[in-house]
């Protein structure tokens, strides 16, 4: 099919990236990377099961461990017991990447008794009935519902932590009842939640990225995971300070570089037309919708590259995205930034330390009681 301009369509430059290494396997990462990634536990560690793990952003943040701007991001006390997504790209970019924990399956089916307990449960469940250039169905469908693999595996294992991840459009869409839906449902398996909505550029990603956190802790437990102070608020990092480099790279020396969509400027796009971006300010938000021609970049005339949209994401340059444009742009633009997976999962570690520790004093109250475990286990039935 041709586009309107009745020229033939173009295509991305390079249809895979060259390399010899995923991040878990590069030498330049063996001093700073998380001892998990070479099938070492970490001491004092706590464990932790991700579900719609995608390619592992979220996952690389709460593991830490890796550099990013010239940043190294300090591995935390997280051991990941099993990671599970039905997109079998995704997950093998996350096999050569993170570790064999990634799996692939269909939650939607999963029994939650076939799932590992843990400490901490991860679920960045699908955003793209909620997402704002999305078809905003919210719970009517099937994806939208999806929300409830999380319910029920609180039900059933009552981690001590919940981190649940979506879109802010979640908290705007149907005037905020289908936010206070999913919320109730999640503390009526016995938990307190806070929504933590993260304004990326405030902590140090160069990109205008929001995402929700939904951070719960069961009930019975004293305390509660502080949301994270911004650090970057008077000083942000722009799309220029995170790429400049990049300007004269067309080849494969830093890998997913020379990959890109030859892309004329989109003419109409529901509110995802065209932006340039711009030198001095944090790029626009990266999108898992490669078709969109969102993203060109500030000075060359071209779209950005897998690589430069991963970087403003904050994933190391050693973290390989191996498929085509198309593929990896996706997996890219559905992922959380592993900045925010880390500020996020040293709030989560911060809390359980000091828990297990003792020094979070019980107030007067008794506990909230935790639903009878009889019930729990009836509502994870379904």
């Amino acid at each position: 099919m041709r586009p309107k301009s009745g020229l033939p369509k173009r295509r991305a430059l390079r249809s895979k990236p060259l390399f010899e290494h995923g991040y878990r396997s590069n030498p330049n990462t063996a001093k700073f990377r998380h001892p998990e990634l070479d099938g070492q536990r970490m001491a004092g560690s706590t464990s932790v099961l991700s579900l719609f793990a995608g390619c592992g952003g979220l996952d690389l943040g709460f593991l830490g461990g890796f550099r990013f701007l010239g940043k190294i991001y300090e591995p935390r006390a997280f051991h990941i017991i099993s990671a599970i997504d039905n997109d079998e790209k995704a997950i093998e970019t996350y096999r050569l990447n993170i570790g064999e924990h990634g799996r692939v399956s269909d939650l939607s089916v999963m029994a939650p008794s076939e799932l590992p307990a843990a400490t901490v449960l991860l679920g960045g469940f699908p955003c793209q009935d909620f997402s704002s250039s999305g078809p905003k169905l919210g719970l009517a469908s099937p994806r939208g519902q999806l929300y409830q693999v999380l319910v029920n595996y609180m039900a059933l294992h009552l981690p001590e932590i919940v981190v649940a991840e979506n879109v802010p459009h979640l908290k705007r869409l149907h005037g905020g009842k289908y936010l206070e839906t999913i919320l109730q449902e999640f503390e009526a398996c016995g938990y307190e939640f806070d929504v933590w909505e993260l304004y990326g550029p405030d902590f140090g990603l160069p990109q205008s990225r929001r995402r929700l956190f939904l951070v719960g802790k069961r009930a019975d437990l004293p305390g509660r995971p502080e949301r994270p102070q911004s650090t970057h608020v008077v000083r942000r990092v722009s799309i220029d300070e995170a790429l400049d480099d990049l300007v004269s790279v067309q080849d494969e020396s830093v890998t997913n570089q020379s990959q890109y969509f030859v892309a004329t400027k989109a003419t109409a796009g529901g509110g995802q037309g065209d932006h340039t971006n711009k030198r001095g300010e944090p790029a626009y938000c990266i999108r898992a919708n490669a078709k969109a021609r969102i993203q060109f970049h500030y000075e060359l005339d071209r779209r950005l590259t897998v690589r430069e949209c991963a970087r403003l994401q904050s994933f190391p340059d050693e973290f390989v995205f191996p498929f085509a444009a198309m593929s990896n742009m996706t997996q890219i633009g559905n992922a959380v930034p592993p900045l925010l997976g880390h500020v996020v999962a040293g709030a989560i570690q911060e809390y359980l330390v000091d828990l297990h520790s003792n020094k979070i004093a019980r107030d007067s109250r008794p506990p909230r009681q935790l639903p009878r475990q009889m019930d729990l286990v009836d509502m994870a039935r379904g």
